[in-house]
């Protein structure tokens, strides 16, 4: 009996352990100017509680190989052409709930649109989906605008899928000449994974941006 109630204990904290991996929290976090923060680890999910985020003109804030994310700022300052962008990895775009109060706010983009899929042998992954972005801001703070990118306070969000900016005509001609390369018995061996991707672009994702 005590060997069993051993095991259960050793097993639910395993799994505390596992659910506590991707849950990061940060007293403070500034990056400089056209410098990055990359998160990426194995988990796909990841929670990031900061207290406070400071992001300098053009930096970014980067999510690689992560499908959800939840991030929550309690106190943000942003200057101009700031970034925080995500990615699962495989041309999807990041699902986001960022939830944040803003104390300075210059330009910041949330990028979450699909990537294109690529027939030079390096992606093998076809055209992306776009992530769906939740972002919660608090009205006591700094009001995000959406409409003017000239003006202060400026927010955009791109959902958009990959594969809008592929050139069927191009695509062919690389794939032909990927295939040409190939070697005999192996005329896809040239291709990521011996696909020939479809054209076809993804799905859009979804975007709200609300005030608490």
């Amino acid at each position: 009996m005590k060997m069993f109630v051993a095991v259960i204990l050793l097993v639910v904290s395993g799994a505390a352990f596992a659910q506590e991996t991707n849950t990061i929290r940060i007293p403070k976090l500034e990056i400089n100017k056209n410098k990055k923060e990359v998160f990426t680890g194995r988990d796909s999910s990841l929670t990031v509680y900061i207290d406070t985020l400071i992001m300098k003109d053009k930096s970014q804030l980067v999510f690689f190989g992560k499908k959800d994310v939840d991030l929550r700022v309690a106190h943000a300052e942003i200057g101009k052409r700031a970034y925080i962008f995500g990615t699962d990895g495989k041309n999807n775009g990041t699902d986001f709930q960022i939830d944040m109060r803003f104390e300075k706010l210059g330009m910041l983009y949330v990028l979450a649109g699909g990537q294109d899929a690529n027939n030079n042998g390096s992606r093998t992954f076809p055209n992306g989906d776009g992530g769906n972005v939740a972002f919660t801001y608090d009205t006591a703070g700094v009001v995000p605008q959406t409409n003017d990118k000239k003006s202060p306070h400026y927010l955009q969000i791109d959902t958009r899928a990959g594969g809008y900016r592929v050139n069927p005509q191009n695509d062919l001609r690389n794939i032909y000449s990927l295939i040409n390369m190939g070697s005999p018995g192996r005329p896809l061996g040239n291709l990521a994974q011996g696909t020939v991707y479809s054209g076809s672009p993804g799905k859009d994702g979804k975007s709200t941006v609300k005030g608490r």
